[in-house]
């Protein structure tokens, strides 16, 4: 990470959980603890007041589900990443999470190594899964039924995944914007999903990339 000062805001209804996070966020350079809430609307109003960079977001809130919770912080705060905070791996809801915004998904005992790379991966745009999260993600023993993409939907989503912008790949491939916007429209259509981070996580899981 670099030297600027990144500030975090923990969102979990459990306090011993907020008090473990803290203790491994003691060992990471150049992590502010803006602080924490215990709910949706505590952290809704906290955010009206105060800045932060990132929010651990507990995805099981009293007053209101974190993923709901985390499709209006993004759609309200877009600079925002939130890493999703859970005790549980299952692949819906790591989906869920992604498709409505989330930077990457964390376990409830992660450590301080884990911690430190997600947060790092979420200011440099990169989803972070930990390592129990990202084995259930690429376990392809249960029947998954993918869409069939053309030749041209697989080499956008290739550039899209490399991180080119839809002006670069249209320059790149000597086709108009609107072409490359279409067929990312149609990829998220044809996913099932609400955005194409979503589609470039499941093609990569699925080596269709």
């Amino acid at each position: 990470m670099n030297n600027e000062s990144i500030s975090l805001l923990i969102v979990d209804d459990h306090p011993v959980v907020i008090a473990g996070i803290r203790s491994l966020l003691q060992d990471i350079e150049n992590v502010t603890i803006a602080g924490s809430c215990h709910n949706g609307a505590s952290a809704k109003e906290f955010l009206q007041q105060h800045h932060a960079d990132i929010i651990l977001l507990d995805i099981n809130l009293p007053d209101i589900s974190g993923i709901d919770l985390c499709l209006e912080l993004r759609k309200k705060y877009p600079h925002l990443r939130i890493l999703a905070l859970s005790n549980h791996s299952e692949k819906s809801m790591v989906a869920r999470m992604l498709e409505n915004g989330a930077s990457g998904y964390l376990l409830k005992n992660a450590s301080t190594a884990e911690l430190q790379e997600a947060i790092r991966d979420a200011m440099n745009d990169r989803l972070f899964f930990s390592n129990d999260v990202a084995r259930k993600m690429l376990d392809t023993s249960t029947n998954v039924s993918l869409p069939q993409l053309t030749r041209r939907e697989k080499e956008i989503l290739k550039l899209i995944a490399e991180g080119l912008t839809s002006q670069t790949i249209a320059s790149t491939l000597n086709i108009s914007q609107l072409t490359v916007d279409t067929h990312r429209r149609n990829m998220i259509q044809k996913f099932n999903v609400s955005s194409m981070t979503a589609v470039v996580k499941i093609a990569m899981d699925h080596s269709m990339i």
